[in-house]
Order: structure tokens, then C-alpha cells, then sequence
């Protein structure tokens, strides 16, 4: 038998074995949605344990649905002759034995098919990297493991898929899995993982593929109370958002820094980078308690009351007692609110009792007294107008109120202790920088209890109206049956199996939202486990967001303080994690680019080593045989240039995209493009965009790192002298 014959029967082997491997998932989806099917129909049992069941099987179904995707995509074949196949997700024998004939990636038995090598084969002979399109096989790779013989087909899988055009959004990169990002998504650490990694070096795929694997270890724990995922800007979301459904993993909720307060999706920044400092440095956070203190006032000038006949005095003596009782009682200001108002009313109904009945009223007798004192207060209460004076000196705050109000009053500011250039005409045009701010005084101000009490009261009837309604039918139940079974002194009525609010609860009404929905629109959730992208970028403000977010401070941090553009971003890890996580964390790194090509990456790295001479440059896996190139227009050539770019490349597979300055037409910003990738990237001014100080050299290092094949810069004036590595063209 030849060489290509035995391979060809292999093949045919292999490709029966996934045929059943198939077979055997398509039997299991079926049973799991005959299963939710029937848990829809249910009535059984509490709501809420329905709805535990139905929201089971609806994660399962969705597991099962997303493995038609390269369902399994390698074998291991271990010095004794035992193979172990590898795929997305774990499937088993039929019957009592449970044996495995397929490993989930992320069970310990798979980890070698990523971390075995020639040199360390970890008992293993040999690694079979499958190629399939759809639910056929089409080829296969073998890779020696512990030996000379055989074809290498770790490095050509590897880097078949990354010179792959790229296509909408980030793709797993669950069979292509390298050790050094293996050993990075297995840490065991209970806190915070800092994953540090220049451009290409797949940091944001390896922390998305590291939640699935938390997923599949922890998962009763994580799927209570799921994952948030924090990334820069909402492309870079949309780039990243179908990683983790492509892994069977959808109790993930994607917010940006902008969306962390519900209600709200802000993606305007500060128009002047010292305003988003000030903003985000933790001295915010004495200006807001000061603009809350601002609002809670003593009246100028005596306010005269009447009360059971007679005139008494609101006066700053009174209300200063008033206001430091309530602001000592640790209180919110919306719940310390009613102890302002209780000593406010106290001190006048006591002075309207002793004004009115000085004469005649003997204070021993404490009886009459608190009678004729409730009788006043009750009639203070009553009193809207005084209602409404009590009001205006500790008023009934909300978070956007209490901002929108400091930011549109240079008076208010200079009371806060705030920066001058806070001050803005609309005060409610929120940048992202208001956020965490917005989320802090949500703490500061707390729920106004009146209307939580009413809220309570509303839910109360509901409950009582759905169990009156349920006894309203089992009477119906009961008449309806009676006269037939008046001699059937064994027969149970419906009466006697269930009791109206027992039947009220069965058709209560269920959320059906899923857990990332419930957990995006609920400000008091809070996380298993949080995923920051771009981390570098985040203020120490967003970070106490986040912190609250996840009382067990366990992220994963994803980074690299080289590419931070943000004044208010990070210094060092050290200075952002160590006081909410002292000694919970953990610095890994990532060395190897696997996106952009060697050719690209040395003019990358020229400019890297004169912003960030103490940062060394990822290495790239491989070389493109394309040299970046470079061109002087005017500004007059520069739109049919940018023009004659998009259109070749439309002639080409893969993506493109245009970066720079915002007055550029057709351009995207630097920073709107960071964590993305294209096939093919102009880079528009890029000696315009290097003038903007330290954030401007980290912006253009964004942009010449966003390619994976070609790249091209049309510079307006001089080249700037890092970038005089790319090769001159003439149009």
C-alpha cells in the first residue's frame, strides 16, 4: 500500500468515527429539547423551580447547537497505543460506564494535545490536527511527539489559521491553541489574573477561552451569578461578542465602561484629557459627597409655621441638629432624609405643644403631652406647604440630578471643591467619565424610602389580588363537582390538594429574560468572575465600579501599559490592584505576535522604542513577504489616494480599514480600532497624529499594529522619523 493509499484509509477512518461522533450529538440534542419542550408545558411544582429547570436546558440546548462547528478537531495518541479524540465539547459512551469518546478541550486529560512538544511529550507519541469543512473531514495533520518520525503539523495549523483573511469578528482559537497561551488559560488562582501582552499576542482570545475553561470547572458557581466581559468601545465587543457562543458559553454579559450603569450606553469622551483625570482619580469621590452635603441645607432665615394656633420657628439652630443627626446616622441621603425630617417635626410639634399650652398644661404629664404632640405633628404632616419647605432643605436626590446640576453651576463646583473645567452647558451630556461618578452616588444617595415602601405595598396587592383570584377558582372547582360526589365520602376536591396561594405562586408570573440580560439591566448584581480588556485604559474611578461589581475580586485583566492612551489610565498594575486585592494577584505574560507580520512589526517596534524604550516588542510568528510602504501626498491627492486604497482592496478577500485623524474623511480614529484586526490598514497622517503628545505616539502604535498582511501610510507632511523604515512609493 503507498503512502497516499494508507492515508486515505486513515481518513476514511477518521471520518467514520465523526460521523458517529455526530450521530451521537445530534441523539443528545434532540433528548435535551424534547426535555425544555416539555419543562415549557410544565405546571408542576413553584415557579421558580420551573424556571430553574427551563433555564437549564435552554443553556444546554444552546451548548449542544454551537458544536456543529468543528465539533472535534484532534486526536492524541498516547505511547501505548490509547487515542483520545478532542472537541468543543465532551461526549460519552452510552450505558454505565460513562468512557469519554470525546474530551472536552478544557478537561485535564486534553491538555497535552495543546502543551505536549518533540522535547517534552508528556507521554505522548502522537498529535492528529483535523481539517473539516462543515461536518466533513477533509484532511488531517499528524505531528510527532517524543520522536523523528512523522510530518510537523503544529506550526503549519497554526499558521494556516493565522493567515486566514479575517472575517467579521474574533474567531476561537480552540484547536490552535499554543502551550505558552495553554498554561495562561488553566492558572488556578482564586483572584485577580493580570494577562500583560503587546499587539497580536492574542491576549483578548486567551482570556475569553480562560472563562470558558472557569465555566467548565466552576460552572454551578458561575452560572448563578455569571461573567461580565468590560471592553473599549462597542466595536470591539461586536468584534469579540461570538467567541464565547462559538464555545458554548453564553452566561456572559458585554458592557463597556459606558454601559455599567443601567439606563444608560455613553460613548462620548471628555473633550479635554485633564478633565477625565480629575474625573477618574479617587479625589472624585470627595467632590461628590461634598456636592450631596451641598444639597442638604439650613434655611437663612427663620421659616414661621403655623401649628394648632399657634406660630413657631424653623430656625438654623433646629435644622443644624436636624441635618447633623441625620448625617450621623450613616445613612444615605434619601434614607437619612427621614431622620432630618423626624427631628425637624419633633422640635416643632414640642415647641407647638409648649407654646400653646404654657398657661395651663402641666409637662409632668407626659400622657397628655404626646397626645396633643401627635395631634400636631399629624397636622404638620398634613401641611404641604411646610412639606415642601422640608423638601427644598434636603430635597429627594437622584444621581443624574445631583451631577447634571453640579456640572451646569460654577457656584455649585466651587462649594463641591470640584475643577473649574467641570463646567459645562448641558449638564446631563454625559461622557464616559461621568459614569463611575453616576454609579458612585448611587451609594451616596440610596433609594428614597417613601417610594420603596409604595413599591412594596404595590407588590403586596398583587400578591394578595392573584391569591383571592386563585381561591375565587377553586371554589368554581369545588361547586362545579359537589352535587356530583355529595355520597363519595372518599374523593378529594381540588380544595383538598392545594390551597389558594399555593395555586396563586403556580402561575405566577416568570422572567424569562436570561442570566445576562437580568444581569445587565440589574445595578446590584454582581459577578462571579469580571474579564477587563484593555485594562490599562481604565481610571481608578471605573476600577471601584468594577470592584463592586465582584465582591470576590476575581477578574482576569487583560492589558499592556505600552499601548495606554488615556491620561487617567494606569501606571502599573501594582497601583491598581494591590489595594482592593493585596496579594491576590498574579502578572503573566504573553511574548509571541501571531497577528501582525515580522515586516510590519519592525516599523511598529522603531516607534515603540522611542516612546517606551523599556518595553520590548512581541515577536512575530511569521513573515508576509509584504513590505509596508509609505507615500507623501497633498492634501488635495489625499482623498482620491484613500479612495484608489479602498478600492483595490475591495477586490480582495478579508477586511480593511482606514485610520486617522477625525477630520480625515472615511478615517477611524486610533482608538477606536484597538483590540481590532484587518487584513489590509491605511494609516492617514500619521505625523498628525504623533503630535498629540504621549497619548498620540500609544495611538499610532494602536494603528500600525491593526494589520495582519498589508499596510500602507500616507503622510501629509515629513515622515516622522520612527516610521522611516517603510518603503518610499510615487502614486
Amino acid at each position: 500500500m503507498t503512502a497516499r493509499q494508507g492515508y486515505d484509509a486513515e481518513l476514511d477512518e477518521e471520518r467514520g468515527y465523526v460521523k458517529a461522533l455526530y450521530a451521537r450529538l445530534d441523539a443528545r440534542r434532540a433528548r435535551v429539547k424534547g426535555e425544555h419542550d416539555a419543562a415549557l408545558k410544565e405546571h408542576g411544582g413553584t415557579a421558580v423551580e420551573r424556571d430553574v429547570a427551563v433555564r437549564g436546558l435552554a443553556r444546554e440546548v444552546r451548548r449542544l447547537d454551537v458544536a456543529d462547528s468543528g465539533l472535534c478537531f484532534g486526536r492524541l495518541d498516547d505511547v501505548e497505543g490509547a487515542a483520545s479524540y478532542i472537541g468543543r465539547l465532551g461526549l460519552f459512551e452510552d450505558g454505565d460506564g460513562h468512557e469519554p469518546v470525546l474530551l472536552d478541550w478544557r478537561a485535564p486529560a486534553a491538555r497535552a494535545f495543546y502543551t505536549a512538544t518533540a522535547a517534552s511529550p508528556e507521554g505522548m507519541r502522537r498529535r492528529r490536527q483535523f481539517h473539516a469543512r462543515g461536518r466533513e473531514l477533509t484532511g488531517f495533520t499528524d505531528e510527532a511527539l517524543g520522536g523523528t518520525e512523522g510530518v510537523s503539523g503544529g506550526d503549519a495549523a497554526l499558521l494556516a489559521a493565522v493567515n486566514a483573511p479575517r472575517g467579521a469578528g474574533m474567531r476561537d482559537i480552540v484547536a490552535t491553541i499554543q502551550a505558552e497561551q495553554d498554561r495562561i488559560i488553566r492558572v488556578d488562582h482564586p483572584g485577580v489574573l493580570v494577562i500583560e501582552g503587546g499587539p497580536g499576542t492574542g491576549k483578548t482570545v486567551v482570556a475569553l477561552h480562560r472563562v470558558a475553561y472557569l465555566l467548565y470547572t466552576q460552572r454551578e458557581r458561575m452560572e448563578r451569578q455569571g461573567v461580565l466581559v468590560v471592553g473599549p468601545n462597542p466595536a470591539f465587543l461586536a468584534h469579540i461578542g461570538r467567541v464565547l457562543p462559538s464555545l458554548g458559553e453564553s452566561d456572559v454579559v458585554f458592557m463597556t465602561t459606558g454601559d455599567l450603569v443601567p439606563g444608560l450606553a455613553v460613548t462620548a469622551e471628555e473633550a479635554e484629557p485633564g478633565v477625565a483625570v480629575t474625573k477618574g482619580s479617587l479625589g472624585a469621590l470627595e467632590v461628590l459627597a461634598a456636592a450631596v452635603a451641598d444639597r442638604q441645607r439650613v434655611p437663612e432665615v427663620p421659616l414661621p409655621v403655623e401649628l394648632g394656633g399657634v406660630t413657631v420657628r424653623l430656625d438654623a439652630a433646629v435644622a443644624e441638629w436636624a441635618r447633623q443627626e441625620a448625617r450621623d446616622s450613616g445613612r444615605p441621603h434619601n434614607e437619612a432624609r427621614e431622620v432630618f425630617r423626624e427631628v425637624v417635626t419633633w422640635a416643632l410639634s414640642e415647641r407647638a405643644v409648649g407654646k400653646a399650652g404654657h398657661a395651663w398644661l402641666d409637662r409632668s404629664d407626659r400622657a397628655l403631652w404626646e397626645r396633643l404632640r401627635a395631634d400636631m405633628l399629624k397636622e404638620l404632616l398634613d401641611d404641604d406647604a411646610f412639606m415642601a419647605e422640608l423638601d427644598a432643605l434636603w430635597p429627594v436626590l437622584t444621581p443624574e440630578r445631583v451631577l447634571a446640576e453640579l456640572y451646569g453651576s460654577a457656584e455649585r463646583l466651587r462649594a463641591a471643591g470640584a475643577d473649574p473645567a467641570w463646567l459645562r452647558a448641558a449638564g446631563d451630556a454625559w461622557t464616559v467619565s461621568d459614569v463611575p461618578l453616576l454609579d458612585e452616588l448611587v451609594d451616596l444617595l440610596g433609594q428614597d424610602p417613601a417610594q420603596k415602601r409604595a413599591a412594596e405595598r404595590a407588590a403586596a396587592q398583587a400578591r394578595r389580588e392573584e391569591a383571592e383570584y386563585a381561591a375565587g377558582v377553586l371554589e368554581i372547582m369545588g361547586v362545579d363537582r359537589r352535587d356530583d360526589l355529595m355520597d363519595d365520602e372518599d374523593h378529594l376536591l381540588a380544595q383538598d390538594l392545594v390551597h389558594a396561594e399555593g395555586l396563586a405562586t403556580r402561575f405566577e408570573e416568570v422572567d424569562t429574560r436570561d442570566l445576562a440580560e437580568r444581569a445587565a439591566a440589574d445595578r446590584e448584581w454582581t459577578y462571579r468572575h469580571v474579564v477587563v480588556d484593555e485594562a490599562q485604559e481604565l481610571s481608578a474611578m471605573e476600577w471601584r465600579v468594577l470592584m463592586r461589581r465582584c465582591p470576590l475580586k476575581s477578574f482576569t485583566v487583560v492589558g499592556d501599559l505600552a499601548q495606554r492612551r488615556s491620561a487617567a489610565g494606569a501606571a502599573s498594575w501594582e497601583s491598581v490592584l494591590e489595594p482592593y486585592a493585596p496579594g491576590r494577584w498574579l502578572y503573566r505574560s504573553l511574548t509571541v505576535n501571531y497577528r501582525t507580520p515580522a515586516e510590519i512589526m519592525a516599523v511598529a517596534g522603531a516607534l515603540l522604542g522611542e516612546f517606551a524604550p523599556g518595553v520590548r516588542p512581541p515577536e512575530s510568528v511569521r513573515a508576509c513577504g509584504v513590505r509596508p510602504w509609505a507615500r507623501q501626498v497633498t492634501a488635495a491627492e489625499l482623498p482620491g489616494a484613500v479612495e484608489a486604497f479602498v478600492r483595490a482592496e475591495a477586490g480582495r478577500e478579508g477586511t480593511c480599514v482606514v485610520i486617522g485623524p477625525p477630520d480625515v474623511p472615511g478615517a477611524v480614529p486610533p482608538s477606536r480600532t484597538k483590540g481590532l484586526e484587518y487584513d489590509a490598514v491605511l494609516v492617514v497622517a500619521p505625523e498628525r497624529i504623533l503630535a498629540d503628545g504621549p497619548r498620540g505616539a500609544a495611538e499610532l502604535y494602536v494603528a500600525l499594529t491593526r494589520a495582519t498582511q498589508r499596510l500602507g501610510v500616507l503622510h501629509l507632511d515629513a515622515l516622522p522619523a520612527p516610521l522611516r523604515g517603510l518603503e518610499a512609493v510615487t502614486a
